[in-house]
């Protein structure tokens, strides 16, 4: 069975929320009540999982995945009430897209919506013009085909809009999806998708009396809408009924601007095995899992045979406002008969890369709105960066909590010691915080057409927090424009 890591628990729960530290007792103050009716009361319908997208082989070898955006999906997530819902081959989410490390893949987007959209493929290293941002838009009844070669390692990635302020309303309707990214080189996880491999969207939503979504819009509040009814895969407080002890729990916040503290009602451990770009190279164990918008966790339980436990969110007490509040998310129950606890590898991926350091540091002041005092313009490059560069990336927040992203660009986050956590693409900045990235970035090149970074708090985004950097040959930085006509929002 794998260790746990205690030096890594210490890191990752002070740098990147992975550790007991974040508990409400563990900070001074006492632990939220269980929900009404007991924990584990409630919970009546069977937790929805997504269906793996099908694809195809082209003749060259390509794998190719056709999806279709839609808007007139109706859904029910609360008793007697229907939702008019956005979907992705479906009339809400979209369906777990599967890919192998090493193939060439091929997407036929086509959109339904009454309204410009991108389909941006979080956390996948791919050059520029594939990214799916707001350079690529997709327009009603319009076509969009990007294809690339996957070159990372195993990892839990998700797809989603990213238009021009448009993003926050887009994945608030439903357009969201799983992507995978499987390694053929490694083994000994559980990966049978919906039996002991299973993923779990988390969101948060409000209704109207009449059941349709409150939107988040523009007046929603200082980070965006925060709903007072919490979904998993769609579903409003689901029971995940299994056949096994050992789970894998492929956790992605999917919500606008909810950071989730995610745990077992009855505080008990559990082994983390992955963060947003894949997998640990040592099991960290821990008892709470803080994931902000954009951020991804996969986590395993081995549990007891005919056990029931609820996995619920709790934020501290004293937290800021996208952090707090007490949650159930999801009943699980084991059958009596469920197969043996299965042994785990000791090290669920491999050691990380050694990073070089190469004394270049950009350093990032983020504000309410703004990102060095500056409004994102998509016509404004404002990094330049060469190709395969190791670069620090300091930011230093203000007095509001952040998701930071970064756009064909995969980090760690730095101690004060040097030590560094999991490898991740989006990390929650708390109000007043300063924090060290390790930023690899990738060998595409391209001076005309540029990556993002901004805060994954949606409306954050949509009001303007972002920033663009494109990605150059070495030696050629000074010669790359610094605008991009035609552009102008």
């Amino acid at each position: 069975m794998m260790r746990a890591g205690r030096r890594s628990v210490l890191l990752l729960g002070a740098l990147a929320g992975l550790s007991a530290a974040c508990r409400p007792e563990a900070r001074g103050a006492a632990p939220a009540a269980p929900a009404p009716g007991g924990p584990d009361t409630g919970f009546t319908d069977d937790l929805r999982i997504p269906p793996l997208a099908p694809s195809t082989i082209d003749p060259d070898g390509a794998r190719r995945f056709d999806l279709g955006l839609r808007a007139d999906g109706r859904s029910a997530f609360l008793p007697g009430r229907t939702t008019p819902t956005w979907g992705i081959d479906g009339d809400y989410l979209g369906p777990t897209v599967r890919v192998r490390t090493g193939e060439r893949v091929r997407m036929t987007v086509t959109s339904a919506l009454p309204e410009r959209t991108s389909m941006h493929w979080h956390g996948m290293l791919l050059p520029a013009r594939m990214d799916g941002g707001p350079h690529q838009p997709i327009e009603p009844g319009a076509t969009w085909r990007p294809e690339w070669t996957i070159r990372q390692p195993a990892a839990t990635l998700w797809y989603h809009p990213h238009a021009h302020g448009s993003t926050a309303v887009h994945v608030h309707r439903g357009l969201a999806g799983l992507l995978y990214v499987d390694d053929p080189g490694r083994a000994g996880l559980p990966d049978r998708y919906g039996v002991d491999d299973i993923p779990l969207i988390l969101q948060d939503r409000s209704f109207t009396p009449d059941g349709a979504f409150v939107e988040d819009g523009v007046d929603s509040g200082t980070y965006g809408l925060l709903g007072d009814t919490m979904l998993v895969n769609g579903v409003h407080r689901p029971r995940l009924r299994l056949g096994v002890r050992t789970v894998r729990l492929r956790i992605l916040n999917a919500a606008n601007a909810r950071v989730f503290h995610v745990g077992l009602a009855d505080d008990r451990p559990f082994r983390v095995i992955g963060t947003d770009a894949g997998p640990l190279d040592r099991a960290v164990e821990t008892t709470r899992v803080r994931l902000s918008p954009g951020e991804r966790a996969e986590i395993v339980l081995t549990l007891a045979a005919g056990e029931r436990v609820t996995l619920d969110s709790r934020g501290p007490a004293d937290g800021t406002e996208p952090e707090t509040g007490a949650f159930p998310l999801l009943l699980i129950e084991v059958a009596t008969g469920a197969e043996p606890a299965a042994a785990l590898p000791e090290t669920p991926g491999p050691a990380p890369e050694p990073f070089r350091d190469t004394g270049v540091v950009r350093r990032f002041r983020l504000d309410q709105l703004d990102i060095n005092g500056r409004r994102g313009d998509p016509a404004r490059i404002d990094e330049v960066v060469p190709a395969g560069a190791h670069e620090t990336w300091e930011i230093t927040n203000g007095p509001y909590a952040h998701s930071f992203h970064i756009h064909g660009a995969h980090f760690r986050v730095l101690a004060t010691e040097g030590a560094a956590a999991g490898p991740k693409d989006t990390v929650f900045v708390p109000p007043g915080a300063s924090l060290r990235l390790a930023v690899r970035f990738g060998t595409d090149t391209d001076p005309a057409t540029p990556y993002m970074y901004h805060c994954h708090l949606l409306r954050h985004e949509d009001g303007g927090m972002s920033g663009q950097f494109v990605v150059v040959p070495p030696g050629t930085e000074r010669q790359v424009s610094r605008s991009l006509p035609g552009h102008h929002h």
